[in-house]
């Protein structure tokens, strides 16, 4: 059995694996960041990159390189499925307690090479899958699917809904939400000629969108509750493909968008999220393990919040442990027991301050996420009533304020 020594071992180099690997490179610490696949990821095609997501992005210091990339979507069309509604409009450009609001569609793959590029080589380490977590002393002993064992001090799970590190933590397994989400995304030879602006739709069960991430890729995604007979859609993309043509009632050059959809950028998924309040009481951390990003607080899309509040995880916790390791000690000399628990005690307040930063706005996120998406997709007199009467007029301002967040830089004191 080989038994490696690391200080920070990140599971998992998702979004928020990676930045907050990143963040810790920053401010000049070494982490080791695994990952179960044998190569970098970029499932979800793309994803809403909202104000307080481009906060975290200049903390960590790419976000100029993907702002090149990506176009600046300006505002927000939200229309009914159901023919003769006509849409509402509304800008998203507007000053907000931050500033400007900031909002682009990011290609996950974009952002995902632009982390790994900035962070040292063999900082993240593919094929490694941990199936277990066994405590030794103030360490914690990873075990890998290959037989090695690390040592470490501090261990993050960023290892998403089905997390083995929230699972050692004492969370639940995320509830289903009794919806799913077929997610596209097509690339035009030449531009393809759409506004810079969010289409948003929804009604009789169904809720899409269709945003440009630059001048030749839109991407688009469809939630729904599917039936039984649905069952068979996640693994067959092009009865996907047909399923979303068969259900978007939007004009025509919008649904030309998933007819030119190649097969295999199709993909589809349940939706999943924590119960908000595992996420009050639960083990945000514990000793010298935490937990962020999905297997934090997965939440439903419907506010667009998934990644971007990862971002902001990865700023806090990468402060907050920088901030905990920097604190000075007492000058007198002493024996290695001392020192390691006196470093362990360090990090575990460390990680106690990030769990206190992160809690309530995780609470506030995956809550407002769930209740919007009820209200989207729901049916009934009274709740079609609030969604084409109410929800269009407020959802443009409520997802500006979710999004009005300032993680903070990485500098510490």
């Amino acid at each position: 059995m080989l038994e490696v020594v690391e200080d920070i071992v990140i599971v998992g180099a998702g979004i928020a694996g990676l930045t907050t690997s990143l963040g810790l490179h920053r401010l000049g610490i070494k982490s080791l960041v695994l990952e179960s696949s044998e190569s970098l990821r970029a499932a979800g095609f793309a994803f809403l990159t909202w104000t307080n997501a481009w906060k975290a992005l200049d903390a960590v210091g790419i976000a100029d390189l993907l702002r090149q990339q990506h176009q600046l979507i300006d505002r927000i069309a939200i229309a009914s499925t159901i023919p003769g509604e006509p849409p509402s409009e509304k800008p998203l450009k507007t000053k907000g307690k931050y500033g400007e609001h900031e909002i682009r569609c990011v290609k996950r793959k974009l952002l995902m090479e632009a982390l790994e590029r900035e962070l040292p080589s063999g900082t993240i380490r593919y094929s490694s899958k941990v199936v277990s977590i066994e405590e030794s002393g103030y360490f914690k002993l990873v075990r890998l699917v290959d037989g090695t064992v690390l040592k470490t001090k501090v261990l993050i799970g960023c290892d998403g809904v089905n997390s083995v590190v929230a699972k050692w933590l004492g969370f639940k397994k995320p509830a289903f939400a009794g919806r799913s989400a077929i997610r596209g995304y097509t690339n035009y030879k030449g531009s393809h000629g759409f506004e810079p602006r969010f289409l948003a739709f929804f009604g009789k069960g169904i809720r899409c969108g269709f945003l440009p991430c630059d001048d030749k890729t839109v991407y688009w995604f469809l939630t729904w509750t599917p039936s039984s007979q649905d069952e068979e859609l996640e693994d067959n993309p092009a009865k996907m493909k047909q399923f979303v043509l068969s259900n978007v009632h939007v004009p025509d050059p919008i649904k030309a968008v998933v007819r030119d959809t190649p097969i295999d950028s199709i993909v589809a998924s349940p939706l999943r999220y924590r119960q908000p309040w595992e996420v009050l009481w639960g083990n945000i951390s514990k000793g010298g393990v935490c937990v962020a990003g999905d297997a934090l607080h997965p939440m439903t899309p419907d506010i667009g919040q998934g990644g971007c509040s990862a971002l902001e995880d990865s700023v806090v916790l990468a402060r907050c442990i920088a901030e905990a390791l920097n604190e000075k000690t007492g000058g007198q000399t002493k024996d290695r027991t001392t020192e390691d628990e006196e470093k362990y005690k360090k990090i575990e307040m460390g990680l106690k301050r990030y769990a206190k930063e992160r809690r309530w706005r995780s609470f506030e996120l995956i809550s407002t996420a769930y209740v919007v998406g009820l209200i989207q997709q729901s049916d009934g007199m009274i709740v079609n009533f609030l969604r084409e009467k109410i929800l269009s007029v407020f959802l443009a301002g409520l997802l500006k304020k979710r999004a009005d967040f300032n993680c903070g830089k990485l500098s510490i004191s």
